[in-house]
């Protein structure tokens, strides 16, 4: 088998595992993802917000706020775990593409 047929098969995996992102936090009652801390969440785990992430906080919204589609927040477990599965997917794709893209404008003619 070759190299590349491995590496679609285990990116392949690993989106469908990724609705363990669900499960395990709230199994371990660990509460959000390290490092995915909106400022409210900053701000009850510190008893403030910084002034740059306050500032900075209204820039950038995600497409898909917590993984999941508009209105699905209370769907339950079987399509929170299929938003991830598109989430994921939706990733992997915007990734490859963007490399893509930027080894086109990096290459040069003739190689």
């Amino acid at each position: 088998m070759k190299l590349t047929s491995k590496l679609w098969i285990g990116i392949g995996i690993l989106i469908v595992l990724s609705p363990l992102g669900l499960l395990l936090p709230e199994y371990f009652k660990a509460g959000s993802a390290w490092g995915e801390w909106g400022a409210d969440e900053i701000q009850k785990m510190v008893g403030y917000i910084p002034k740059g992430l306050a500032k900075l906080s209204g820039l950038w919204q995600a497409p898909l706020p917590d993984y999941v589609f508009k209105g699905w927040e209370e769907k339950g477990l079987p399509s929170l775990s299929f938003a991830y599965i598109i989430s994921a997917a939706t990733g992997i794709v915007v990734v490859i593409l963007v490399a893509l893209i930027i080894g086109k404008f990096l290459s040069k003619k003739g190689d």
